[in-house]
């Protein structure tokens, strides 16, 4: 009994290896360990305050942070990782913004992970906002025209163009906003996506622009931008314009994306994304 104690005294799961020791040692005594055992306790007791910050980030009480810890722990992925820690940690905050997702979107966490759902903006009456939805929305608004000797068709298109370019300045600002919270310098960020625009203007599509883009050297050299930063951002502005992803969020790219309704908040939920921008930020080794 005092041989036990002192080995389980003796176990230090705040390291990695400390931690697979521990998940191998209650793996092999069965699912009835992690009950009974008072490492385990211990253990759980660290994650949740080890998550605690992560956890209240999402609007979520420690523990559950904590739970979503201890499903990830009992993976065999996880025992069998380099990093032991770093893999539960990730599993944490996934659950965490999918626990925060399902929350706004009124569904189940497992519903709120995938990729076609986790895009919505969240529900909202219209009685939450402070300005009623039908002053302001174009849905709602219809116009008296009273006046017999005009075309109300000559004015038309002007407001439609007028509507569009102001939604197209919108989603460049929101684009120019993104990359910046994700470290990109500010000015790099802004000419380099203004340059995007003016090439898909030019040639009509975002195909072809890219394909334009792509080889355009003298951007590499007027942005002062390595070649793999200015990819990541000609992919991540226009999209994969493969026609099979052409419905998808990586299809449409950040800008089309931002058109459509979406906000710089939800684009931040899509890891993949933000991951792809955050790395190819420019002098990102230098700055860290």
């Amino acid at each position: 009994m005092s041989t036990t104690t002192h080995e389980t005294a003796a176990e230090n799961y705040t390291s990695s290896e400390g931690l697979r020791r521990v998940l191998n040692r209650l793996h092999q005594q069965g699912p009835g360990a992690w009950q009974h055992d008072p490492v385990a306790a211990d253990l759980m007791s660290f994650a949740a305050e080890k998550y605690a910050t992560l956890a209240r980030k999402h609007g979520l009480d420690p523990w559950e942070a904590a739970s979503a810890a201890f499903d990830v722990m009992r993976l065999r992925s996880t025992r069998v990782a380099n990093d032991p820690w770093a893999v539960v940690t990730r599993g944490v905050q996934v659950t965490c913004i999918a626990e925060e997702r399902g929350q706004g979107l009124l569904c189940s966490t497992n519903k709120a992970r995938r990729p076609h759902i986790s895009e919505l903006h969240d529900p909202e009456r219209i009685s939450d906002r402070e300005t009623p939805l039908s002053d302001y929305h174009p849905s709602f608004r219809t116009t008296d025209d009273l006046t017999i000797d005009e075309d109300p068709a000559d004015d038309e298109p002007i407001t439609e163009t007028s509507t569009a370019r102001a939604s197209a300045r919108s989603a460049v600002t929101d684009a120019v906003r993104l990359f910046t919270l994700l470290d990109w310098p500010e000015d790099v960020a802004r000419l380099a996506i203004d340059r995007v625009c003016e090439a898909t203007e030019r040639s009509g599509s975002r195909a072809s622009a890219y394909e334009a883009l792509r080889r355009d050297k003298h951007a590499l050299v007027l942005l002062d931008l390595p070649a793999n930063s200015w990819s990541v951002l000609l992919r991540a502005i226009l999209g994969n314009t493969h026609p099979a992803l052409q419905a998808t969020s990586a299809g449409r790219g950040v800008l089309l994306r931002l058109l459509l309704g979406e906000t710089v908040h939800s684009l931040l939920h899509d890891e993949e994304l933000v991951f792809q921008i955050a790395l190819a930020a420019p002098n990102r080794g230098e700055r860290s």
